[in-house]
């Protein structure tokens, strides 16, 4: 594997794997720089490895002060460059998820625009709007392609792929390709045929 590095970016992955122990001894690696707000209340679990510019963060509001934990990784993540993820009720990311480069994942919202029959004004500031959450479930053994945003609400079911710059804003089931905006399920894993089906 340390073929493929130069003698730079072995001092720098050495770098970054120091700095990682600091931080959490379980998380396998964390490449800087890296913007982390409200560690505390993120659960890194076991063997988390991120790409460069990544963003965690953790809302804290007033309705969510007892929760302990509201973003929550399983084992063996790999999160790659770029990616954004924000939580204010519950992010969860189960087992051997891969998330590729420039992905947003989040659990809420500033105004709701028709959900929960609420309709926040135009008028209004967009910052100045209630933040809406719903949680976030990526079940494990997901792939989830370049650009792709995950919007409040969502399940992606296990086994299933996300492809590049969809908008996930509905759940998508177990073993079910997903690409487009709003994301749509093309493709399904037979399990009888062992083989994807279009849909």
């Amino acid at each position: 594997m340390l073929s493929q590095y130069s003698f730079l970016q072995i001092i720098y992955l050495f770098i970054c794997k120091l700095r990682t122990f600091l931080i959490n001894s379980k998380i396998r690696l964390i490449r800087f720089p890296i913007d982390i707000r409200n560690m505390s209340r993120i659960d890194f679990g076991k063997a988390l490895t991120t790409g460069r510019g990544c963003r965690l963060e953790v809302v804290i509001l007033e309705n969510n002060l007892q929760e302990k934990k509201l973003l929550i990784f399983g084992s063996n993540i790999q999160l790659n460059d770029y990616v954004h993820i924000t939580a204010a009720e519950k992010v969860i990311l189960e087992d051997n998820v891969l998330i590729a480069s420039k992905v947003y994942i989040s659990d809420c919202s500033h105004g709701t625009y028709g959900k929960f029959d609420i309709n926040d004004h135009p008028d209004t500031i967009p910052k100045d709007r209630k933040l809406y959450s719903m949680p976030v479930t990526i079940k494990k053994n997901v792939w989830i392609g370049e650009g792709v945003c995950v919007l409040m609400g969502v399940t992606i079911g296990e086994g299933s792929i996300i492809g590049s710059n969809a908008v996930v804003s509905k759940d998508i089931p177990s073993y079910s390709i997903a690409v487009g905006n709003p994301a749509k399920v093309i493709k399904k894993f037979d399990t009888n045929q062992q083989k994807w089906i279009s849909v």
